[in-house]
């Protein structure tokens, strides 16, 4: 479903990624792991872009319109399904179909109370579990998503990424927190200064044996 083969990529003159080659199949559960820095974000920007129609995206920042409430927000998933004169009788008065769809993912996520709430007036946790709703609303075979739960407590967190991996065949996630990472995916990906450090299943793995990939990330180019 997606494939690199010894690509680099940067911006400007500053090299990010460096010869990476990857091949992710269909069904498959991808962690990607590393420092901040690493390229993880750029990694998964670049597998957006060049399979945009077929994921669902969670940027690292939310990206919501914070005068708009959560139900619009998340209904934003789905803009694309319908004619402009739908969308716009949904912004002014809701339709009752859309309310329940959205209730219901809402509730998985611990947000069923926050529908009609201002994305403005939600905590940094909040903000993150309504993208993330708003991903699952949009749907698709998969769903790519740069550090979806780097603001959630550890009850919250578990609750999205089991909303995550329940809705999408294929995910691939950028995560910081590596225990959570060998909890919910099959398999994880390590970059470290530009480059793939490691490619394995996460059965058997441990937090100790991942440590390598943290070593001397000062040194990132």
């Amino acid at each position: 479903m997606f494939h690199l083969s010894e690509e680099s990529f940067g911006y400007r003159d500053t090299p990010v990624l460096k010869k990476i080659s990857l091949q992710i199949q269909p069904g498959e559960k991808v962690a990607l792991v590393g420092e901040s820095g690493s390229g993880k974000s750029t990694l998964l920007s670049l597998l957006y872009q060049r399979h945009r129609p077929d994921c669902a995206y969670v940027p690292q920042e939310p990206a919501l319109v914070r005068s708009l409430s959560v139900f619009h927000n998340v209904y934003m998933g789905q803009l694309d399904r319908h004619n402009s004169a739908y969308n716009l009788l949904n912004l002014a008065w809701p339709r009752k179909k859309q309310v329940a769809a959205i209730r219901t993912l809402l509730k998985s996520l611990g947000l069923e109370d926050k529908i009609f709430t201002r994305a403005g007036e939600l905590s940094g946790g909040q903000q993150q579990r309504t993208a993330v709703c708003r991903a699952l609303f949009q749907g698709g075979p998969a769903l790519l998503a740069d550090e979806p739960v780097s603001a959630a407590d550890l009850n919250h967190a578990e609750q999205s990424l089991s909303a995550m991996t329940a809705h999408f065949e294929t995910l691939i996630l950028a995560m910081h927190d590596v225990d959570l990472a060998l909890a919910y995916t099959q398999r994880v990906i390590g970059i470290r200064h530009g480059r793939v450090v490691l490619d394995a299943p996460t059965q058997g793995l441990t937090r100790q044996d991942l440590a390598f990939v943290y070593r001397d990330a000062g040194a990132e180019a």
